[in-house]
């Protein structure tokens, strides 16, 4: 069974089209942004429709939570599963 945190990997690759990115390409703890990924704030509104769709977690672009969460897959994962209160998510 896949985790969240490679599912979202997934969701990623998937959401940005990113042809050249595998899942083991991409570290659970590696910056999205600034040094990682190299993702823009377009990327970031991508993946969070992308996670809305997906998790029916909104993700709100002005809430410091959320920039925080956007750090890596690993706070990802930790946001969607804080948001869901769901082992199943």
């Amino acid at each position: 069974m896949q985790t969240l945190e490679q599912r979202l990997k997934t969701l990623i690759i998937e959401a940005l089209a990113l042809e050249d990115v595998s899942e083991a390409d991409i570290s659970s703890s590696e910056p999205l942004f600034d040094g990682g990924l190299e993702l823009d704030s377009i990327d970031a509104l991508e993946v969070g429709v992308a996670i809305q769709k997906t998790y029916g977690v909104k993700l709100d672009a002005n809430s410091d939570d959320v920039k925080q969460a956007f750090y890596s897959v690993a706070t990802l994962a930790q946001k969607i599963f804080s948001e869901r209160g769901d082992a199943n998510v």
